[in-house]
């Protein structure tokens, strides 16, 4: 039963009275004040809207239900006297079910405020939560009367009060910058020494053990997949599978509760910063992968949860056509209206809330180019683009972009503005392409070495807008790189093994798990080749969580639909030799600036010019000519870098110098000799790197200027001649 008297709503069961005042239309969302909270929705085409007040998430039916009043500038507000901290409450949202003209109002849908801070639970999946009568011969025409607030996460009050201590952002310079991509269940979930109750959360991540290993692996940021609260696919979870990745946002603001250890009333938000906070006390940012292209609301078939029921025609892009259907960049059904004032503002807070409340350091954007296309193509003088580059906050902190969307104009790498580092697919496919045999160029390998001054230099970008990896969540992990040519997905229930390598991928010799002991070793091999060119190329260098360890996903390319032991990292059958190796090579990167330059080397980094910070070598000693660029193929070269020719200078204003050093990429199967640079080097050449063997350190063996060396049949090996 529902009572209305005057400015007061009754409690029929605990008979005490809530009274009601107009509130304020900003802030959006609900605001807790210690008096009472404001609500304030924004909908420009409802006609009305009811705030729906629960005792428990397992309640079949609000027992309060407020009928909003005010409106301004088509925000619905509303102030309740007397609620608090872990009140949770929904909206009826009532307004014209036409969708033909782009409009899905329907009352009996319980709503989630897209500007909630926490969500108490997860959807359940029933034919309720659609606005359209499943089965009907009409679709989505037809209406649906069945309520749906049994099976909807409600939106739950909270308190931001948070006692950071000294916290600051640490800001840590790209070019100083080692990404680690993780996911937070799969990086915790089977850790022996992490408490089993806290595995696969936030304050499993926020665990000295975790916190300890990353800051002994040399990662300087970590950069989480969607923690933003999302929706399981039901078609998944009828398979017996799920959303793994989480890339099927529902809420922009809430911490997925399904990383809680903690509670689902808030105290989610509170585990979240407590995360943060021990990870920034450790020197580790947090970049969050982000996902505002669109929503869990799929097509004009998919659920009303949200956005849809609030006002459909103002947060999506729907054909020009037809208003019934969605205009689809990202293959999901949907796409966010980013040119729209409030969508825009929705967008803008989110990213500003996770910086100044949660404090988190960058984010890494899902599908950018969507966020910037007009009707029909990808436009970088974009409103959202514009919009990002003056705000005082977001413009400050890490944002990445996945340069494309689905469309063929959609691909956008080495087009996004100044301030914007790219994830480099053209990096991950040329040394992929390199190290696996493939036809490719020298030019190509050197302008990705190099820093890929080819796209991002004419941007007026430093060499770090490159955000360089060989693996990601998506794809291959780095062992099942050398181990298979062909995807299996068969888990998923795809039946895909049809001979295509789009994964740029070689599996050395036969597919899959092998006791051949040379094809293991070159496996190990190729691994450590890939590492070596990742970490010790120009650009920022990103590494998936577990790819140190040798994680595998049976050749599983895409797994995102696994949480379980596909996706978990598995710690203790981890190959300690690779771990120790890349332990080694990241802070052998860290301590030399050589690799870390924050400007594009002098000249074109791809002529045979004598320049003063990098020359390229042929085997013989000559120096590469402008014919081998065009013309050769990616088989082996030797790079020389002056380690006096940074041309950098520190905070403090000193010159930056560091040792010179010899690399030399050898592709070839066999074995070759090089002839040592004749460049003056007084103490002589050391060997500090050779992945044939795994090595890692200073070989006491000194070569000379003009000698020869033998680097072995797929390998690296780097020498290094120290500064005077």
């Amino acid at each position: 039963m529902d009572l209305f008297i005057d400015n007061q709503i009754e409690y029929p069961e605990k008979q005490s009275t809530l009274e009601v005042r107009p509130g304020k239309p900003y802030p959006l969302g609900a605001s807790w004040d210690g008096n009472g909270v404001n609500f304030a929705l924004f909908s420009e085409n409802a006609h009305s809207v009811e705030l729906c007040l629960f005792e428990s998430q397992q309640a079949q039916n609000e027992n309060v239900k407020i009928e909003i009043q005010e409106v301004t500038h088509h925000v619905w507000h509303v102030y309740v006297v007397g609620l608090g901290p872990g009140q949770l409450y929904g909206y009826r949202v009532h307004g014209p079910y036409e969708p033909q003209n782009g409009h899905r109002f329907n009352p009996s849908k319980l709503l989630i405020d897209p500007y909630a801070k926490a969500l108490s639970g997860t959807i359940e999946w029933d034919d309720s939560l659609f606005a359209y009568e499943i089965g009907s011969e009409q679709q989505d025409l037809s209406f649906s009367t069945s309520d749906s607030a049994p099976y909807v996460p409600k939106s739950v009050v909270i308190d931001q009060q948070f006692d950071w201590g000294g916290d600051k952002l640490p800001k840590i310079p790209y070019h100083e910058t080692i990404i680690y991509e993780a996911h937070v269940n799969g990086l915790t979930r089977l850790h022996p020494d992490i408490p089993e109750e806290i595995r696969g959360t936030y304050a499993g991540v926020a665990h000295p053990v975790t916190i300890n290993y990353l800051k002994e692996l040399g990662i300087t940021a970590i950069e989480f997949l969607p923690v933003h609260h999302f929706v399981a696919d039901r078609h998944l979870l009828e398979k017996g599978l799920t959303n793994y990745w989480g890339y099927n946002t529902l809420n922009f603001f809430a911490p997925d509760v399904r990383y809680s250890s903690s509670g689902t009333l808030g105290e989610q938000v509170t585990e979240f910063k407590n995360m943060v906070k021990a990870l920034h006390e450790a020197g580790i940012e947090v970049i969050l992968d982000v996902v505002y292209n669109h929503t869990a609301e799929g097509n004009h078939l998919g659920p009303t949860l949200s956005f849809k029921g609030i006002d459909n025609s103002s947060y999506y892009r729907l054909s020009p056509e037809d208003c019934r259907f969605y205009m689809d960049y990202t293959g999901t059904g949907n796409t966010l209206n980013a040119r729209l004032p409030f969508v825009l503002g929705l967008i803008m807070d989110s990213l500003r809330y996770w910086v100044t409340e949660m404090h988190v350091d960058g984010f890494r954007f899902d599908l950018a180019s969507s966020l910037a296309r007009t009707l029909h193509e990808t436009d970088t003088l974009s409103s959202f683009f514009n919009i990002v580059h003056q705000d005082p906050v977001i413009s400050q902190v890490k944002l990445i972009a996945e340069p494309w969307d689905i469309h063929e104009d959609g691909y956008m790498v080495g087009k996004f503005p100044p301030g914007w580092a790219e994830w480099n697919d053209r990096f991950r496919d040329c040394v992929r392409d390199y190290w696996r045999g493939a036809e490719s160029k020298l030019a190509e390998f050197a302008q990705r070495f190099t820093g890929s001054a080819d796209l991002y230099q004419g941007g007026y970008r430093s060499p770090t807008a490159s955000i360089n990896l060989i693996t990601a969540h998506d794809g291959f992990t780095l062992h099942d790189l050398v181990s298979y040519n062909e995807k299996h997905n068969e888990a998923n229930g795809e039946d895909n093994r049809d001979g295509a390598n789009d994964n740029h991928s070689w599996n050395c010799g036969v597919e899959g798990t092998t006791n051949d002991q040379g094809i293991n070793d070159l496996r190990s091999r190729q691994k450590r080749n890939l590492l070596t060119t990742l970490f010790l190329s120009q650009g920022v260098p990103m590494l998936v969580a577990g790819d140190e360890l040798g994680k595998t996903q049976q050749g599983n390319n895409n797994a995102y639909c696994h949480d379980d032991e596909i996706s978990w990292i598995d710690w203790q059958g981890a190959d300690r030799s690779l771990l120790d190796f890349t332990k080694r090579l990241i802070w052998f990167c860290k301590e030399h600036p050589t690799f870390r330059r924050r400007r594009w080397f002098q000249g074109l980094p791809v002529t045979g010019s004598e320049i003063e910070d990098i020359r390229w070598y042929l085997p013989e000693g000559d120096l590469i000519a402008d014919e081998h660029w065009a013309n050769d193929l990616a088989k082996s070269l030797g790079i020389y870098l002056n380690g006096k020719g940074i041309r950098c200078e520190n905070e403090m204003g000193e010159r930056i110098t560091d040792d010179s050093f010899y690399l030399i990429f050898n592709a070839h199967d066999q074995p070759l000799d090089y002839i040592l640079p004749a460049e003056k080097c007084g103490r002589g050449w050391h060997k500090v790197l050779d992945t044939s063997d795994g090595f890692i350190g200073e070989d006491p063996q000194v070569f000379s200027q003009g000698s020869s060396v033998c680097v072995q049949g797929r390998a690296v090996l780097v020498l290094m001649c120290h500064l005077e």
